[in-house]
């Protein structure tokens, strides 16, 4: 899987020039460019089908899996939750990693465009509250966004609102939005499958 883009909406504070930040941001773009269709492949190739129609396109949760099972050997969380000085929950996040000072938190996108706002709309949240040491979303290109599931989440859609997110005052913090594509194209591999989670299949 390559990154194509990453884009850094909010880096202020201390942590954001850190060695940890440093380390866990690799770790993290690692984790992206270790998945890999069909699995063993050793790269990422989508079978390229358009998502709109029923029953056609790839679905996008085994992408997200492998990219969650990379980091859990890494030590971090899966599906956990992050957690403020109170010991009140902030919400459900796909890996959580303690930090130094607050946690670190990622959002693979499997659902719809609206689901990105909100992801993006929290962790934009948290890292202005200094709850969150940092917060990144993994979303696809607009390119390989044409290949998956009809309406998920893509970076085409996100981008105009990027003046808005970068406009929450933030005191310390890093946000990231992370660009994910595929390295070919081929119709000689299999179709990722989707889930059976009505609209929401990924």
């Amino acid at each position: 899987m390559k990154i194509v883009a990453v884009h850094t909406l909010h880096e202020c504070g201390a942590y954001s020039k850190s060695e940890h930040w440093r380390r866990t941001r690799k770790q993290i773009h690692d984790a992206v460019r270790k998945c890999e269709w069909p699995p063993g492949s050793g790269s990422f190739t989508i079978y390229p089908q358009s998502g709109k129609k029923s029953g056609e396109g790839n679905g996008v949760k085994p992408i997200r899996d492998c990219f969650i099972a990379d980091l859990k050997k890494r030590g971090w969380t899966i599906e956990g939750r992050a957690k403020n000085a109170l010991d009140q929950a902030l919400g459900d996040f796909d890996a959580v990693l303690a930090g130094p000072e607050k946690p670190i938190v990622v959002e693979w996108e499997t659902g719809n465009i609206s689901s990105s706002h909100r992801s993006m709309n929290k962790l934009t949240m948290l890292a202005a509250d200094g709850v969150i040491s940092a917060g990144v979303l993994v979303v696809p290109s607009r390119k390989l966004y044409v290949y998956l599931t009809d309406r998920i989440g893509n970076i085409q859609e996100l981008e105009p609102y990027f003046p808005l997110w970068r406009s929450v005052p933030c005191r310390s913090g890093v946000v990231e939005i992370i660009v994910i594509e595929h390295d070919a194209e081929s119709f000689d591999v299999p179709r990722i499958p989707k889930g059976t989670d009505g609209r929401a299949k990924g």
